[in-house]
């Protein structure tokens, strides 16, 4: 991994020289250009194109590697407005000094003569300080926006490998409750072992296949409550109370599979237990175009369930924790308790 990092380092270092080295080749050539006035290039056009390209490259590095770094990325305007100037207007001074003063002294074989004005050496160090800063900003904004994109892949990365390992912690449980069912069916030798069974064959092949997928049709959600309410009656026999009332607009209206079956299985598993005669459990399902509600209410158990389902082990925590990862500001989920009752309400903005 070390060793990728310096490679990656090593590369992006590389890329950067060479670039540099071609924008300056680039202007060399054009400034040879233009400082000979014609196609056949001399000794002194070379010396004198080079000496003024390097007077140029000492501005220009002091505003792409000091002044934007410590100041422009930093968001101090004002004080990188007013350092860009002073660097722009002393080094077109001193570009000028250089050829009318300095140069004789630096090469004293050979007579120069600048045709350039102040002003017109001033138009030169403008134009390469704005287009050298353009670039140097468009290649942060680049770098940057590339960042962002894989800043963005990596948590769409760790968002699915969280909700994955949410969703493996459901499989298990909610198999371990329903195996409970079959086992006190079995103890008792009922002949409805085997349509359990059944039922429990068609809720596994949903969890193991259908839950994968990012999302499910909200139909194939009510079937599934459906099929574990069956499954639970098997238990519970006719003297529970348990109702699931559905007012869906549209049942293709997509939902994170596995959301609602572990609220049920709560509700099953402290709500009705002991004389199930007093017990019941009352689910209403309702949806539009945009949102989703889904209510259930279930008797109170004795005290220590109730702490228990407050709590929600497994179950409710893991719907807290994937509702925050699929629909973060997008849902509402409340825990009510009354004298008689235990409640809870979810509702999800689907924004299809």
């Amino acid at each position: 991994m070390q060793r990728q990092i310096i490679r990656l380092v090593n590369k992006a270092v590389r890329n950067s020289l060479l670039q540099h080295i071609l924008f300056w080749a680039i202007a060399y050539f054009i400034l040879l250009n233009i400082f000979s006035g014609s196609s056949r290039f001399q000794r002194i056009d070379y010396i004198y194109t080079s000496i003024f390209l390097a007077s140029l490259f000492i501005p220009v590095a002091i505003n792409l590697f000091v002044c934007i770094p410590k100041l422009l990325d930093k968001k101090r305007y004002l004080l990188y407005g007013f350092i860009f100037l002073i660097n722009l207007f002393v080094f077109s001074l001193f570009n000028q000094l250089l050829f009318d003063k300095l140069i004789d002294y630096i090469l004293p074989g050979f007579y120069f003569i600048s045709y350039y004005s102040y002003f017109d050496i001033l138009k030169f160090f403008i134009v390469f300080l704005i287009v050298t800063t353009l670039i140097k900003l468009s290649k942060e904004w680049f770098e940057l926006s590339e960042a962002r994109q894989k800043i963005i892949l990596l948590e769409k990365e760790k968002i699915d490998a969280e909700l994955k390992a949410l969703t493996n912690q459901v499989n298990p449980h909610f198999l371990f409750n329903s195996l409970n069912v079959l086992y006190s069916l079995s103890l008792n030798n009922r002949k409805e072992t085997s349509d359990a069974i059944i039922k429990l064959s068609d809720i596994m092949r949903y969890v193991i296949y259908d839950s994968t997928t990012e999302l499910v049709p909200l139909k194939s959600e009510i079937d599934l409550i459906n099929n574990y309410i069956h499954l639970q009656r098997f238990r519970t026999g006719a003297k529970a109370k348990i109702g699931f009332h559905t007012d869906v607009k549209d049942e293709s209206i997509s939902i994170a599979p596995m959301l609602l079956l572990p609220l049920v299985e709560n509700s099953f598993k402290h709500g009705i237990k002991g004389d199930v005669a007093n017990t019941f459990i009352n689910i209403n399902l309702t949806s539009t175009n945009k949102s989703i509600h889904f209510f259930i209410e279930n008797n109170k158990g004795e005290a220590d369930d109730i702490e228990q389902q407050k709590s929600g082990g497994v179950g409710l925590e893991n719907i807290k924790s994937r509702l925050q990862l699929i629909y973060p500001e997008s849902y509402t989920f409340e825990i009510k308790e009354t004298d008689k009752s235990f409640r809870v309400e979810l509702s999800i903005k689907t924004g299809k």
